[in-house]
C-alpha cells in the first residue's frame, strides 16, 4: 500500500468489501479485517447499538444480517489521510430500507474499525430541505385552518380521541430532543413532563449550577446555540433555551403532568400509561414507550442512624434550593463529586461553614485543562475552524470504540496530571482523595463507566486546597445527632444543613417505579460498559447497557444522558422508532442479555 495514495486505498477496500458482500462471502469480506478490528454499528446492519470486536464477531454479525440488510452502493466521501500508519475516511453506503454514513480506519490494507450509522430511512425521509411542509396553502378554501387552529386541534385530540404512536416520560433535554427528531419524521408523540415549564428541571435546581461541558458540545438538534453564547451554560438560561426550543419545534409537552403507572399488552403490542395531568386523570395507549427520565433520576438517600432526629435542614442535592438561606450556618456537604462541589462553594460564598464529606477517591479535572486536551480537538472554536462542526464531531467521537477508548484517554490525563500537578498536590496536602480512574484513564472513562466520581475544576478545588472549603475524607458517617455528624474515627462535627450529594440509583429504578420491578429486572441495569472496575461490573459489554436500542421488554427503550448524547443518539432511537411505526422490517442483532438487576 506504500504505493497507493490514502484515497485509492479505502475506494480499493471499499470496493473488494462491496463485491464479497454482494456475493455473500462472509470469509472474503471478513479477510478484509485486521485480526485487531471492530465493526460498530449503529442501527443501520443491526437494528441496536452494537460493537462487534474480532472478526469472529464481525462474522457472525454478517452470517445473520447479511441477507436481510442488503448493503450496497459503498462509496469513499471526500478524501481519505493518512497519519501514522492508520489511513483514515468518511464512507456512504445503502441498505435495502436506508442511507448511511461511516467512517473507517485501515492499518495497512486491512481495516482497523469500521463505523457504520443510519442516517435516514428510504420513503420515510425527515421534513427538510424540498421535502418541507408548504405551511399555508395558497389559494381560496371556506375550510381553511390556520397554523394556529392545526396547532389546537393537535393538542386537543393527541392523547384524547387520537393516540400517540410514542409516549415519552421526562421533558427534560432528552425528552426534548428525542420528541424534535421524532416530529421531524411524523411520528405522533407525547412528552410528559412532572415539572410545569420545559426546562424547569433546570431552573429548580441549586442557583449555581451550570453546565461544566463547553458550548460546542452541547447544541440541540436542528438549532444549534447562536454564536454569542456563552461557553458555560447558566441553569437558567438553559431552562429558558429549552423552553423556547420546545415551542420553536411544536412539540406536544404535557407539562404539569406526573406518570402514576405503566403497563404493556403483549398481545394488543400496546402500553396503558396512566397520567396525572394538572389534576385529570388521563390513560394515553401507545406502542412505544420511551424513559427519558436522564441519569439523574432517583436520588441516592444513604440511611444513617440518627438521621430521622435531625433537627435542621437535610435534603438530596437535587433538592438543594441554594445558599442564600444559610449564611453563618455549619453546613455539611456529604460526597466529593461535581454536585457536591457546585453546592460547597456556593454555600462558601455565601458565608456559611461549609465541610465537604469525601468517602472514596474522586478524579479531579480543571476545566481549561480538559477543554484543551480531551474536548478541544473535536469541540471547540479552533475545532470549527479546522473544518470540525458537532455533527461531524459525534461521528468521530463514536467511530472509536469503546474497547480501545480507555487506551487512547490515558495519554490525555498523564499530561493533565503533570499540567496540573500544582493543584493535585495541594489538594493531596490538603486530605484529599485523587484518582484518575481504575486505570488512569480519566474522566471520560469513568463517565461511562459509572457515571460519577469526578468533578470538572470551576474553582472549589482551589477553595478545598486553600481550607476555605474544609474536607473530612477518608471515615464514613456513623450517627446523625440533632445538631451534628458523628464519624467512623470518633470526630463530631457540628451541622446546621446536611445535603446528601450522594448521586443516583440506575435508570431502571424508574421502570421499576412506574411499571414493576418485575420489568427493571427483566430489563437490568442501565449504564456502563461492563469494564469490571469499581461500579460498572462485568462481564463486558461494548457499549452502554440499554440505552437508546432495544431492550429485554419489547417496546421498552432508554433514553438519556448529557446534551451531546441526547443530541447524538436521538436520532438513532427516533429512526428505530419511525421504522416500527411504519411497520418495517427490523431484524434486531445482538440483543443484549441482562447481567446485572440493579
Amino acid at each position: 500500500m506504500s504505493d497507493t495514495n490514502p484515497t485509492e486505498a479505502v475506494t480499493t477496500w471499499l470496493a473488494e468489501l462491496s463485491t464479497a458482500l454482494e456475493a455473500s462471502d462472509i470469509d472474503a469480506a471478513v479477510a478484509l479485517f485486521d485480526d485487531d478490528s471492530y465493526w460498530r454499528d449503529l442501527v443501520s446492519f443491526t437494528w441496536n447499538i452494537k460493537t462487534c470486536e474480532g472478526r469472529e464477531q464481525i462474522a457472525d454479525m454478517l452470517g445473520t444480517q447479511l441477507s436481510l440488510i442488503k448493503p450496497s452502493n459503498w462509496q469513499i466521501d471526500g478524501d481519505a489521510t493518512e497519519a501514522g500508519g492508520v489511513t483514515e475516511a468518511w464512507i456512504t453506503f445503502e441498505t435495502a430500507l436506508a442511507r448511511g454514513k461511516g467512517h473507517i480506519r485501515l492499518k495497512g490494507d486491512k481495516c482497523w474499525t469500521l463505523l457504520t450509522t443510519m442516517v435516514e430511512l428510504k420513503g420515510h425521509e425527515e421534513h427538510k430541505g424540498s421535502r418541507r411542509d408548504m405551511g399555508v396553502e395558497h389559494g381560496a378554501d371556506q375550510a381553511r385552518k390556520t397554523w394556529l387552529e392545526r396547532r389546537q386541534e393537535v393538542a386537543t385530540e393527541l392523547g384524547y380521541s387520537r393516540q400517540p404512536y410514542v409516549v415519552i416520560i421526562g421533558g427534560g433535554q432528552g425528552g426534548i430532543a428525542l420528541g424534535a427528531r421524532l416530529r421531524r419524521l411524523g411520528v405522533p408523540t407525547v412528552i410528559v413532563e412532572k415539572n410545569e415549564r420545559p426546562g424547569d428541571s433546570w431552573r429548580k435546581r441549586y442557583k449555581s449550577l451550570c453546565l461544566h461541558d463547553p458550548v460546542w458540545y452541547d447544541h440541540l438538534p436542528y438549532l444549534p446555540f447562536p454564536d454569542d453564547w456563552p461557553v458555560f451554560s447558566p441553569k437558567d438560561k438553559i431552562g429558558d433555551w429549552l423552553e423556547s426550543y420546545t415551542k420553536i419545534m411544536e412539540l406536544n409537552y404535557w407539562g404539569s403532568t406526573t406518570c402514576k403507572s405503566a403497563t404493556y399488552d403483549g398481545a394488543k403490542g400496546e402500553w396503558t400509561v396512566v397520567v396525572d395531568r394538572d389534576g385529570e386523570e388521563v390513560t394515553l395507549r401507545p406502542q412505544q414507550l420511551v424513559l427519558a427520565t436522564g441519569m439523574s433520576a432517583v436520588p441516592n438517600v444513604p440511611e444513617f442512624k440518627g438521621a430521622d432526629t435531625f433537627e435542621g435542614d437535610q435534603h438530596h442535592s437535587s433538592r438543594h434550593p441554594g445558599p442564600d438561606a444559610y449564611a453563618g450556618k455549619k453546613a455539611i456537604v456529604i460526597g466529593s463529586n461535581n454536585s457536591s462541589h457546585d453546592i460547597c462553594a456556593a454555600l462558601w460564598e455565601a458565608g456559611a461553614d461549609v465541610t465537604m464529606v469525601q468517602r472514596s477517591s474522586t478524579h479531579i479535572a480543571k476545566s481549561e485543562t480538559l477543554m484543551d486536551l480531551a474536548l478541544g480537538p473535536l469541540y471547540s472554536e479552533q475545532a470549527v475552524a479546522n473544518g470540525i462542526d458537532h455533527h461531524m464531531a459525534d461521528l468521530i467521537f463514536a467511530s472509536v470504540p469503546y474497547k480501545i477508548m480507555a487506551d487512547l484517554q490515558k495519554p490525555v490525563y498523564a499530561e493533565m496530571k503533570v499540567r496540573d500537578a500544582d493543584l493535585y498536590e495541594r489538594l493531596e496536602k490538603a486530605g484529599f482523595m485523587l484518582d484518575f480512574g481504575d486505570d488512569e484513564s480519566g474522566l471520560f472513562m469513568k463517565y461511562l463507566r459509572r457515571g460519577s466520581g469526578y468533578y470538572i475544576d470551576v474553582g472549589a478545588s482551589d477553595l478545598i486546597a486553600d481550607g476555605k472549603i474544609k474536607l473530612k475524607s477518608g471515615a464514613e458517617v456513623a450517627e446523625i445527632k440533632p445538631h451534628s455528624v458523628v464519624f467512623s474515627d470518633g470526630d463530631e462535627l457540628d451541622a446546621d444543613l446536611i445535603v446528601y450529594a450522594t448521586g443516583y440509583s440506575s435508570m431502571n429504578g424508574w421502570a421499576a417505579q412506574l411499571i414493576s420491578q418485575e420489568v427493571a429486572d427483566k430489563v437490568g441495569k442501565c449504564w456502563g460498559l461492563g469494564s469490571d472496575t469499581r461500579k460498572d461490573p462485568g462481564p463486558w459489554e461494548g457499549e452502554l447497557r440499554n440505552m437508546w436500542k432495544p431492550t429485554q421488554q419489547e417496546a421498552l427503550w432508554f433514553h438519556g444522558g448529557n446534551l451531546h448524547q441526547s443530541r447524538h443518539y436521538s436520532q438513532f432511537l427516533s429512526l428505530q422508532l419511525k421504522a416500527r411505526m411504519e411497520e418495517l422490517p427490523t431484524p434486531v442483532y445482538g440483543l443484549a442479555p441482562v447481567h446485572h438487576t440493579a
